[in-house]
């Protein structure tokens, strides 16, 4: 995520599934101006299919417990197409509106790094 300024492993091999890390920034505006911390977990890694799943085992946004899934579709034509899906518990008082407008955003910042990146990566 362009807003992730750190990613510590805690855990496990990146890649696995029991793999554990922090990520801190600003993805999360904080009342405070402090930065944002989720502590994550890989649940599921599928390279044959790929996807992954992934659940928020803490963090100081209200997202514990949230589980992320990941998965790239070939969608023809040199496309592909992300489905994103996310089973989410926000705390008390968050609006479930507003909370699926920014995490829309994050993902939508994330995706246009990554395509971006691409016809950087094939030039050489």
């Amino acid at each position: 995520m362009p807003m992730v300024e750190r990613c510590t492993d805690l855990t496990g091999e990146e890649g696995f599934p029991g793999y554990v890390r922090l990520v801190s920034g600003f993805m999360f505006p904080q009342e405070d101006g402090d930065r944002s911390w989720i502590k994550e977990k890989l649940v599921l890694m599928d390279p044959s299919s790929h996807s992954y799943v992934y659940r928020m085992e803490a963090s100081n946004v209200g997202l514990d417990g949230s589980v992320n899934t990941l998965k790239l579709v070939d969608y023809g034509d040199d496309s592909t197409l992300v489905e994103w899906a996310f089973e989410i518990n926000p705390v008390e008082g968050a609006s479930e509106d507003s909370l699926i407008d920014y995490l829309g955003f994050l993902y939508r910042s994330c995706i246009n790094r990554i395509d971006g990146a691409i016809p950087a990566s094939t030039q050489g």
